[in-house]
């Protein structure tokens, strides 16, 4: 991979990662009906989640998933359910009190379900098998390394961006938490956006190729 390849992979990439997208405004609505640590958490569970597109990807698995129009409905549809059961779960929290700090059980569950989330999401597949190769030399030796090299950076880099969207949602989250009528709200807000997701993710159509 020449150096100005390098320079423009990561251009794309942070612009990519600076463009709010599903992952961002899913841990931006576990931060305001959870806290900061559940963000955190989900945020790293988000990442694994990346990563594992990135080894599948690299392994030639993702193109497999991608190419079968039955493996790909199977997987869009479990990671929408998915999302649509988180959803319904955050909205039914509202009505109990919320704690300033998350509990360990509450953040481990939130790891859980960013790594599911993110995994479960085939347009992260689609994204990664039509983003990174651009990038790479198919005469170079190790393709397979270097595709895992430049998929971990991206995540890394909507990773960051991930970390400073559940500090600004967790700045908001604490001038609102002593007002519990919309500490409320937001948190039905926040389960509704979720399930949103899963309905968008349901809908999304596997990506054709000539």
């Amino acid at each position: 991979m020449s150096e100005t390849n390098i320079w423009l992979f990561l251009a794309a990439a942070v612009v990519i990662a600076a463009v709010p997208g599903p992952g961002i405004f899913y841990v931006a609505a576990r931060t305001l009906s959870e806290g900061r640590a559940s963000g955190f958490a989900s945020t790293a569970g988000t990442a694994l989640g990346g990563l594992v597109h990135v080894v599948a990807g690299s392994l030639g698995i993702s193109a497999i998933l991608l190419a079968s129009a039955e493996l790909f409905a199977i997987v869009k549809f479990v990671g929408a359910l998915y999302l649509v059961w988180l959803g319904i779960r955050t909205f039914r929290s509202a009505g109990r009190a919320l704690p300033l700090k998350s509990e360990a059980v509450g953040d481990k569950r939130a790891f859980r379900d960013g790594v599911l989330v993110e995994a479960l999401n085939p347009k992260t597949a689609a994204f990664f098998l039509a983003f990174i190769p651009q990038f790479l030399d198919p005469a170079a030796s190790n393709p397979t390394l270097r595709f895992i090299m430049l998929g971990a950076i991206s995540v890394a880099l909507n990773t960051l961006a991930d970390v400073v969207v559940v500090l600004m949602a967790s700045a908001t989250r604490r001038h609102l938490i002593g007002r519990p009528h919309l500490m409320r709200r937001l948190t039905q807000g926040s389960g509704v956006f979720i399930a949103g997701l899963g309905l968008s993710l349901a809908l999304a159509r596997r990506p054709v190729h000539s």
